[in-house]
């Protein structure tokens, strides 16, 4: 492990999302994964970067109390905000459609919040990458709905799916950050940590 400063820990994921375990793995950490079912509400004066730094904490206390001896959790968040609001994983198709109309030739902004923990400390931190999408048609945006089913994603997409492709016009920020894991940062935090 390049990681040298992390190897007295027992490192843990709370996700379930697969994108996640996948990026954490090619830092070439060793880690255990545990699902966290934390309530993902936030009070509502929160702003954008404070709602998914908030919920990824939310996360790291909801499973503190199943942590091994000398662990070192990870957990994250992933919010998409367009027009001052959060756009979260949709309810339905109808809702995964009208929010991709919605994201259509515009601009939004992805945000990730990260907590790192251990017995002794806590860091949290964020990325936002900017996203600019193409003008969709209606035809687009019902085939990625029906073929590729993105009700597990945030804003209704993924950057690295059909849509990404033929969509994203352009971004500033980090790619993976849009994946929900900005393992650039992450991996400067850690060595830090």
């Amino acid at each position: 492990m390049l990681l040298k400063n992390l190897e007295k820990y027992n490192i843990v994921l709370a996700s379930d999302s697969l994108r996640r375990q996948e990026l954490l793995k090619e830092l070439g950490l060793k880690f255990n994964v545990i699902s966290s079912h934390a309530e993902e509400s936030f009070p509502e004066a929160f702003g954008m970067t404070a709602i998914p730094e908030y919920l990824a904490r939310l996360k790291a206390s909801s499973v503190k109390d199943k942590m091994p001896e000398n662990y070192l959790l990870i957990t994250a968040d992933t919010i998409v905000w367009d027009d001052n609001k959060v756009l979260g994983k949709p309810v339905d198709r109808e809702d995964a459609i009208s929010t991709l109309e919605s994201l259509s030739g515009s601009q939004h902004q992805v945000i990730t919040g990260m907590c790192i923990q251990t017995e002794k400390k806590e860091i949290s931190f964020h990325a936002v990458t900017e996203v600019w999408f193409d003008n969709l048609t209606k035809e687009e945006i019902v085939y990625y709905v029906d073929k590729y089913k993105p009700y597990d994603k945030a804003g209704s997409y993924g950057i690295q799916e059909w849509i990404g492709y033929i969509g994203i016009i352009k971004i500033e920020g980090s790619f993976y950050n849009v994946m929900g894991l900005p393992v650039h940062k992450l991996y400067q935090n850690l060595k830090q940590f």
